[in-house]
């Protein structure tokens, strides 16, 4: 396993890292399937789960907590999320200190553990000054619940904003961003973010590195049964001629250099010089696996051209909002 420092701190993650999202917790996979992959990831060097409130309202991080519990907890680098509606109470939602608090805790209960190594702020709150949020986490991290916290889907303005607000009250700043980022995804990352993360030194861990399984080759010949799209309308977006186009002509190029497609789109994630790890999903033992195989390639400019020469036309861009509540599904 490869291990990166999280932005500028000491801490270092795993280049390959495992997330919950719409797989453990929730009826797709079952509990000893989850703990399969749990416990293969960990077995194999990754020390980042990254989880949300928000997956399976709450299951996804007691099937963790579940998991983990009797192993040494100082090894893993557990990280959790905030922002998304839990229930229809109007306060149990956004990044207001109030949920900010209530939402810890809960996730603290279902890890079964007393702190949080990341804590993600899962969307910006547009009801909620950045300043009330920053210094809700300031004082969280001063209690020891919290160690470093970060943004998810955040746009660079607001980015900005917290860190100069953190300044201003001398509370610790963001340290990390966590936005979609893949081949067919560029436009999120490769511009106003990306010259923010670089300014701030934030680190990037990325989500949907595979692009909703599309660049797995698994869509290159229709949708398959019982594959995600067949159970989410709007994976469905996803899987447009010309993104179907792209990930043929990518497949070609892993096919050339024996490499599995899956893992050439991962390594061409971690080339980026900000980002220190990619998220994965892994519904099977087997797929951790097949992930890990992304740090066995060897990068070279021949490749990197190849590739460009791919994608060079403009990519797909989904019309959905980074901030439409629909997406509470998404990610």
């Amino acid at each position: 396993m490869e291990y990166r420092r999280l932005g500028v701190t000491g801490m270092k993650v795993s280049s390959i890292s495992l997330g919950a999202w719409l797989t453990y917790g929730s009826s797709a996979v079952e509990f000893k399937t989850a703990e399969d992959c749990i416990n293969t990831a960990i077995d194999n060097g990754i020390n980042f789960i990254d989880c949300a409130d928000a997956y399976a309202k709450g299951k996804a991080e007691e099937t963790v907590g579940k998991v983990i519990a009797g192993k040494d907890r100082t090894k893993l680098v557990l990280s959790t999320k905030a922002y998304w509606p839990q229930s229809d109470d109007p306060n149990d939602r956004g990044l207001s200190r109030k949920h900010i608090y209530e939402s810890v805790e809960k996730s603290l209960k279902r890890f079964g553990t007393d702190y949080i190594d990341i804590f993600f702020c899962h969307r910006y709150d547009i009801e909620t000054t950045t300043e009330e949020t920053v210094r809700a986490i300031d004082d969280l991290i001063r209690e020891g619940k919290i160690l470093y916290w970060g943004t998810s889907m955040w746009d660079a303005r607001y980015i900005d904003e917290a860190v100069r607000i953190a300044d201003d009250f001398r509370a610790y700043k963001p340290v990390v961003e966590q936005p979609l980022y893949n081949m067919l995804d560029r436009h999120v990352v490769e511009g106003d973010l990306e010259d923010v993360v670089s300014d701030h030194a934030l680190g990037l861990v990325v989500w949907s590195p595979l692009a909703g399984g599309v660049l797995t080759g698994k869509y290159n010949d229709g949708i398959p049964d019982g594959s995600r799209a067949t159970q989410f309308e709007w994976m469905k977006d996803n899987i447009s001629p010309g993104r179907i186009e792209q990930a043929k002509g990518i497949k070609a190029i892993a096919d050339d250099i024996g490499v599995e497609m899956s893992a050439l789109a991962l390594a061409w994630a971690l080339n980026h010089q900000n980002v220190d790890s990619v998220i994965t999903g892994a519904s099977k033992p087997s797929h951790v696996l097949s992930n890990i195989k992304a740090l066995d390639i060897e990068w070279t400019a021949e490749l990197e051209t190849r590739i460009e020469e791919v994608l060079k036309n403009k990519p797909y861009q989904s019309s959905r909002s980074a901030t439409d509540p629909d997406e509470i599904v998404a990610l």
